[in-house]
Order: C-alpha cells, then structure tokens, then sequence
C-alpha cells in the first residue's frame, strides 16, 4: 500500500514533468516564431521611417539650423586595428566574449543580483547584462530603446543565431564598424579620426580605451564635453587591463601621459553633418551649445541626426541678429585699434632701433634677430597661411597625398596659433532677467574651422573691477556700507591674511580723497573697493561672490577665490556666462537666475519626450532662490545706475545719445595690462555681458582700450536696438524697506539747512542704515568763504587806504564799513598803509589769519 502510494506520486511527478516541459518547448517555439514576425514587421516599420534631420527652433519658432542625417562613417577590417583595441573594448564591454556563445551566464546572473538589490533597497544600480553579441543582435533585430523582457529575449535570440553563423573576429568587426562613439560617429575608425586626428590603426592604448568609454553614451565620457570625468575613466579601465595582463604598466602610463600632455583643452566638437549646415546656421555657436546639451536628454539609440526631434530654445534670432551686427563692427574696430597701437610700437623700435639690430646681427652672425627683409618674409608668410596653403590642402584631399596633407595641417596648427595671438576675441551673451533664457549667444569672433571654442560658455577669463559690485553687494547687506557711505581713496597699504602686503593703484595714477560709495563704485577706484573688502573680510565676500557666480563646489570655490586682495579687482577666473547669472540675479530682485538654453523637445510625431523648462521651474520652487534681499538688489541696481549716468559707462551712454528713456545699469571691468575689456549691463527686461581679449594670455588689446572705451559702446549700441520696441518701465522697487534722504555729497551725513543746492543728492537707503548725523561742513565753508572774501579784500585795498581822494580809498573804506571793520586798526601796526612789510612787525592778513 505504502509503495502503491510512492509509485502514484513518482507518475504525478513524471506526468507534471512532461506537461512542464511541453509548455516551456510550446513557449519557447512560440516566442521564436513570434520573435521572426515581430522582426520582420520592425524592420518593415523602420524602413517606413525614413531619416529626417532635426530641427533647433529659436524661442518664436524660427528655424535656426538643422542636424542633418548623414553619418560619419569608414569602415575598417578588424585585422589591421591594433590588438589593445580589441582589449580595450573587450576589458570595458565584454570580458569573456571568447569564452561564452553569445550569452554570458555569468553576467546574466550578475546582472539579476544587482537589479533585485536595487528594487529592494535602492541601493547599488539598475544594470543590463548584453554581450556584444547582443547588442549586435540588439542593433539589428531589436529595438533597444524598448526596455523589455520581451526585447531582451529577442536579443537572446538573435545572438545565438549570430554566432552560429558568424566567426568571433566577424562579430567584432561589425561591432567596431557600426556602435555609436557620440559626436555623430559611427565606428571605431570615424570617431578616431574625429577624436584624435588618425587612423585607428594608429592608436596607443590610451587612445584605444578613451574610444571605448564612449560607449557609455551621453557625452558621459567626451573628452571635449567632460574632460576630467573622460580622464578619471580612462585611468580606471587602463588600470584593468594592466591587471589583465593585456598591456604593460609602462605602455600605458606612458601613452596616458602622453595623451593629456597633449590634449586640446580648447577644443570644441565637430562632425560632418555640422559643416555641411554651417553656411545656413543663424547661431552656430549656440547651435553647438544645443547639441552638447542634447545628450543629457537623449539614450539609447535615440539619434538627432536622424529621428526628426524638434528642439524649442530660448534664443531669440533677432537679438542674435542684432548682436552678430554690433559685434561684427565692433570685432574691424577693435582689431584696427590693437594693430595700430602695436604698430606704433614697433614703428619706434624700428626707427630708433633698426640699424644697430643689424649691425649686432652682423657682428655676431645672428641672421634670426636681423630686421632687413623682415616685412618681405611676414607677407610671404602671411600668403603661405591664408592663400596657399588652402589650395594645398584641398589638392591633399583631392588626390589622397598623406604627406602634402600633413604640411598643410602644421600650417594651419601655426595659423591657428598666430591667431590666438594677434585676433581680438570676444564673447557676448544675452539673459532674460526673470526667466534665465539665454537670448543670444556668440562664443568668437567667427565659427571656422580652427575657431569653434566658445568662449562665452567655456572661457576663463579674469573681469577685472566688473567683479566688485559682487562683493560690493554684501556689504550693502551687511548694514555695514550704504552709498552715502564715505570712504578716503588715497594710497592704502593692505596685508592679505597669508600677510602678503598689498599697494594697489587706480587707472591713470590718479587719487580723489574723499568719495561716496556710491561714485567709488561708478569711477571704478579701487582702493575705496578694497577697503570695503577688507571690512566686510573674505569669508562674506567670497560666499556672495560664489552664489552669485552659481559656483556650490567647496572644492571649485576654493579653486577659484584666492584670499588675497588683488581678488578684490578681479584676478579670479570665470567663464562670461556666469557673471551675466551674477547680474541677471541682481537685476531680478536678488532671485538667483539659472541660465537656461533648452526649453522643450519633441518627436517627429509631435510628443513632447523632454521638458527642461518645466524641470528647472520645479526644482526652483523646492529651494530657496533668494540670495540677496530684494532691497540689497535695488540699492545695488540704483548704485549701478550711476555707472551708466556719471561714471565709466556714461561715454558709451553718450555715444548713442542716451537709451530713449530706458533705464540702464552696469559695470566696466579692465584687467592688467588691458588684457581683458568687459562691459556688464542690464535693463529692466535683460542682462548683456560683453568680454574681448586673445585666447593666449601675455598680449595687451593697448592701452585705449578699455571697458569704457571698447566694449561700452558696442554694449550700448546693442542693448539700446533691443529695447527699441519695449515698454518704459522703472527697475522693480519693493514695497518696503527702501527711504529717501536727502544728503550732503560732500560728506554723505544730512545736509544743513544752509547748504547749497549743488551740494545736495537724494539718496536711496535699506531702511534704517540712513544717515542719522548732520554735517556741519555747510557752516564751515561759509565761515572760510567770509574769512577768504575779507582776506582777498584787505590785501588787494593796502596800497590805496591812505589815498582819501581815490576812488578805490573810498570803495575800501565803504567795503570795511561794511564788514563792520575799523580802517585805522592798520594804523596799529606801525606801517605805512603802502608796504605791509616796511617798519611794523604785523600785516592786516596776519591779523585777518
């Protein structure tokens, strides 16, 4: 009976087997039946799906280029690639491709842990276990933007059918030829052309790795978008594969040396696709922002260059236009200027100096320093770079001479070179205040081939005094100064807390004694700015200036700030974007401005699949955006007011006859030397940074040009035509907080009731931090004018106070009448009346003193 009851459940057993068994073949039969219709209907709707361009829309729907469809790509056999290529790839996407037939157990199991942890706790991360083998398959019979079990099976598929009919070596190929590198490159060869400049049979083992953390998608890695992140990845994966055995520890630190040592750190992306729409781009340098930007937003095998998206900005092309005009003038006039002043220069040295140069050359067999034939051998150069090395080069490409090719690339790395030098750069961009649209953007003087850094995003680059109203803000905070706040700018010596000691000057070696706050500001004197950061200290004015900047990094603050007091005149480093985020946020209420470029994204079908905007807007709402009070803000915006109406920028308020009852504010900024010219400013609606300087640091735009002298009136220019149609509006005042009083501007404290009208301002002040005390220099100087008048009279009535008939004897005893004077005192003092110095010890003026 018991073993009746064994063998009952031994069947059942068998039975539920068997019936198991049946369903997982049914099932497994039927997902590759379904698989190969799937496939095929996939591929018939991709084939119904043609490549479009995508479409970069300014902010009122105008086209301002597309990202056209071709691809970049050459393919390569996989016997001539070096073999740390082939372990590089395997080292970072596929360690035991050889070992496994197109699934890796392993990592699948690997793969399962990590996804159940992270459902479970949160913790680690979400991760995927394809082969290359499957995401061949996955490229070719898949859609691997659908995250699916499903999908994934068809992989599996695929990739068992893949190596059953394809060798290791072929895989390998088709991966290497086809797998995307960002950059819109495709294939192992393309993008080390693109990255590097050669062939990728040419490539060192850390060349080899940096194509492989491409991989990674997203930008995550570029060494043009994220250098030091590419950096740090391609040390860790070099690492590994010396681990593996796959590379020698010298090989690789010699090659990651040699890597770095010679990287561009300049550099911008390029691709073909992007010259062939750079004649009928309407913003190239804030085209080539956009698209570093879209691959945050896009994964996978989402592709811009040919699945259609739809990318709504901010940029306004008629600003943008209209910068494009303004800087265009601007960029003939400041070069003119800067050739002429060196010219100048030269010309002296070459007339003062030309013949005892060639007679030193002479004497001492030194042909390179000699100056005859000088100017012949600059214009033959000048014609080598600029008229025949082009042709050079396309006859290179025409005719595929390696050699010819190479000459031309050294002479336009050398072209490119004496252009960083001798071409004045500039940058310019355009926020709205409340919004952080970026509404025009130029990152150079010209998008070329050999210019494509844009400086406005990218540039560190020092902004002189058009740093101070950053800290100047938090000492209008602090209570501590107002702009009624008198301060002494004479020759000050200051001592950093390393105790280094400090003597600055002004601009011009020029003093003005006693100053308000408010005109130190608007003339830009520096030891009056100094002393304001030597009250308020540098731990306050290094927090204000970095939350104004948007710099959050304890790291990159301590980067950036030196704690000594050349600080205070701007020897810091900062890209333009982010002082006009500094002036935008004073100019909205104190309210930080988060610049922002992209506003949404659509598919071709018209789904909106990104919204930054409406992202950027939520986080705003969760964090405090108030950095300095909205009364800190007006005070500021008044003060730098005064820049525009009195101070350095009233010039180039003059230059265009005034902004038509636009309110305006800014800041000027010079640097050393006049390496650096800035203008900041902004209106009630907009802030405007303008910068102009060389990408080499060491040369001088000249001494006549200044923030005041060059940029200014570019500046103006541009923001008076953007205002044009606009609405005359007040900056924004708060309801409360603010009072009126009226000043001495001779002292800053409250007038007397006898002081002159010219002497009076009405000043602005956070309410209570207005003065409290009188001046009494109003009754001084009326006692010193009487006592001066009295004097003047006496001295110039000596010689004829004794002459009863004259007409000036009458007139002097009329005048001493009335001074309530006695005529005959002079008779006290033993003189004569005619010579104060003969016989008597004293003079009237000695008496009047």
């Amino acid at each position: 009976m018991h073993f009746t009851g064994k063998r009952r459940t031994v069947v059942l057993i068998f039975a539920g087997s068997l019936i198991f068994s049946a369903a997982v073949l049914g099932t497994a039969l039927g997902l590759s039946l379904a698989t190969n219709h799937n496939t095929r209907n996939m591929d018939e709707l991709i084939a119904s799906r043609p490549a479009i361009p995508s479409q970069i829309l300014d902010i009122n729907g105008e086209l301002i280029t597309e990202f056209f469809s071709d691809e970049k790509r050459d393919i390569i056999p996989i016997t001539s690639l070096p073999e740390n290529q082939i372990y590089a790839l395997l080292t970072r996407e596929d360690a035991p491709f050889f070992q496994h037939t197109g699934v890796s157990v392993g990592g699948f199991i690997r793969a399962v842990a990590n996804n159940i942890l992270y459902v479970i706790t949160n913790k680690g991360y979400f991760s995927g276990f394809s082969t290359l083998t499957m995401q061949v398959a996955g490229a070719r019979h898949a859609d691997r933007t659908d995250i699916s079990v499903s999908r994934k099976l068809k992989e599996i598929w695929w990739a068992y059918q893949l190596e059953r009919r394809y060798t290791k070596q072929e895989i390998l190929e088709q991966y290497l030829n086809s797998v995307y590198f960002g950059h819109n490159t495709y294939g192992v060869e393309a993008a080390s052309q693109f990255f590097f400049g050669h062939s990728a049979v040419d490539n060192s083992p850390a060349e080899a790795v940096m194509l492989v953390i491409q991989l990674a998608g997203s930008g995550l890695y570029s060494p043009i978008i994220q250098p030091e992140a590419a950096r740090a990845r391609q040390r860790e994966i070099l690492d590994q594969m010396v681990a593996a055995g796959h590379v020698s520890t010298d090989d690789a630190d010699r090659s990651y040396e040699a890597y770095w040592s010679n990287y561009d750190w300049s550099r911008s992306a390029t691709d073909s696709p992007y010259f062939d729409r750079l004649a009928n781009d309407k913003a190239p340098y804030f085209s080539e922002y956009i698209r570093t930007q879209i691959d945050q937003y896009l994964f996978g095998q989402q592709d811009i260059y040919r699945d259609g998206y739809v990318i709504h900005t901010t940029l306004n092309l008629d600003f943008q236009r209209e910068a494009d005009k303004q800087v265009s003038q601007g960029l003939t006039l400041w070069n003119r200027t800067y050739r002429n002043d060196r010219d100048s220069k030269t010309g002296y040295a070459s007339a003062e100096l030309v013949e005892t140069i060639d007679l030193l050359s002479l004497v001492f067999d030194l042909p390179e320093i000699r100056v005859a034939g000088a100017k012949d051998r600059r214009e033959a150069k000048e014609y080598l770079e600029n008229q025949f090395t082009p042709i050079m080069d396309v006859l290179a490409m025409t005719f595929g001479l390696n050699d010819l090719k190479s000459l031309t690339n050294i002479s336009y790395d050398k072209a490119k070179f004496h252009a960083q030098m001798n071409n004045v750069e500039t940058a310019l961009i355009t926020l709205d205040n409340s919004t952080g649209y970026i509404l025009a953007m130029i990152g150079g003087s010209e998008f070329n081939r050999n210019n494509q850094f844009n400086r406005a995003m990218d540039a560190n680059v020092m902004p002189g005094s058009a740093f101070k109203p950053l800290y100047y803000s938090a000492a209008i905070s602090s209570g501590q100064f107002t702009p009624a706040t008198l301060i002494n700018d004479s020759p000050y010596v200051f001592t950093s807390p390393d105790g280094t000691p400090y003597i600055p000057g002004n601009y011009a070696g020029r003093w003005s004694g006693k100053v308000l706050l408010r005109d130190a500001l608007a003339r830009s004197l520096n030891i009056p700015a100094l002393k304001v950061l030597e009250a308020i200290g540098f731990d306050a004015a290094i927090d204000r200036s970095a939350q104004l900047l948007g710099i959050t990094d304890p790291q990159q603050i301590g980067q950036t700030f030196d704690r000594v007091y050349p600080l205070g005149l701007g020897t810091l480093s900062i890209p333009p974007i982010r002082l006009a985020r500094a002036y935008a946020t004073i100019a909205n209420r104190g309210l930080a401005v988060e610049p922002i470029a992209i506003r949404y994204i659509e598919d071709r079908d018209g789904n909106i699949i990104v919204n930054p905007e409406r992202d950027l807007r939520e986080e705003q709402e969760r964090r405090d955006r108030q950095i300095l009070s909205p009364q800190a803000a007006y005070i500021m915006t008044s003060m730098l007011q005064s820049t525009v109406s009195s101070g350095t920028l009233a010039y180039a308020r003059r230059t265009v006859d005034g902004f038509d009852g636009m309110p305006m504010a800014g800041k000027t900024g010079t640097t050393q030397n006049w390496t650096d010219a800035w203008t900041m400013g902004f209106s009630p609606y907009y802030t405007t940074a303008m910068w102009i300087g060389f990408d080499k640091r060491g040369n001088s735009l000249g001494r006549f040009q200044t923030g005041a002298t060059s940029t200014g009136p570019v500046w103006a220019r541009y923001m008076k035509n953007i205002h044009e149609e606009l609405p005359r509006i007040p900056f924004p005042r708060p309801e409360n907080g603010i009072v009126e009083v009226d000043v001495d501007r001779r002292t800053g404290m409250l007038p007397e009731k006898d002081t002159p009208e010219e002497f009076l301002r009405r000043e602005v002040f956070i309410a209570g931090t207005e003065p409290r005390s009188t001046s009494n220099l109003a009754r001084f100087e009326n006692e010193r004018t009487e006592e001066q008048v009295i004097k003047i009279a006496v001295d110039s009535s000596l010689t004829n106070l004794n002459d009863d008939n004259s007409t000036s004897a009458a007139f002097t005893r009329d005048l001493f009448d009335e001074l309530g004077l006695d005529p005959l005192f002079l008779d006290n003092t033993g003189g004569t009346g005619r010579d104060s110095n003969s016989g008597g010890t004293g003079s009237a003026s000695s008496i009047l003193d």
